[in-house]
């Protein structure tokens, strides 16, 4: 017999509505191995200069080994966290799925879906494919509103 469906997996399920109906506020680009977003009107230049790694990276976590919700907890907190602080360029490491189940990313596939819910979405101006020295494909770069206080 069929297994319901969880309330998490519809939650997705109409997150990927919205990105492909355009609903959603960021522009993304995915593929097996980039991955990058946007809010929509965000300048091409600041997006070229991200995807060639050219903000300082002031912060970084890693999502190795963690699940699907451990993840998403702690990268919201970190995020939230890197706001106040100030910061505008952070790292985070989700691996290239190595060790998961077929080899497939779970946690890169789930972060464009998280960085445009909740309190991330209002924070999160762009994200983009680290370069290899940061981690390549198994890492992002964020790239952060400024803060504006509480």
């Amino acid at each position: 017999p069929p297994h319901p469906v969880r309330d998490e997996e519809l939650e997705v399920l109409a997150q990927l509505s919205d990105l492909v109906s355009g609903a959603a506020e960021f522009d993304i680009t995915f593929s097996d191995e980039y991955i990058e977003g946007s809010v929509r009107g965000f300048s091409r230049k600041l997006m070229q200069r991200l995807k060639r790694g050219e903000f300082p990276v002031q912060d970084h976590i890693d999502l190795h080994g963690l699940t699907r919700r451990e993840a998403e907890t702690r990268l919201r907190d970190f995020l939230l966290q890197a706001y106040r602080l100030g910061l505008r360029c952070v790292l985070v490491i989700h691996g290239r799925g190595r060790n998961s189940e077929n080899n497939i990313p779970v946690l890169k596939e789930r972060l464009p879906l998280w960085l445009n819910r909740g309190p991330i979405k209002k924070i999160v101006l762009a994200f983009s494919t680290a370069k290899p020295y940061d981690g390549g494909t198994g890492a992002i770069y964020i790239l952060m509103k400024k803060w504006s206080g509480p």
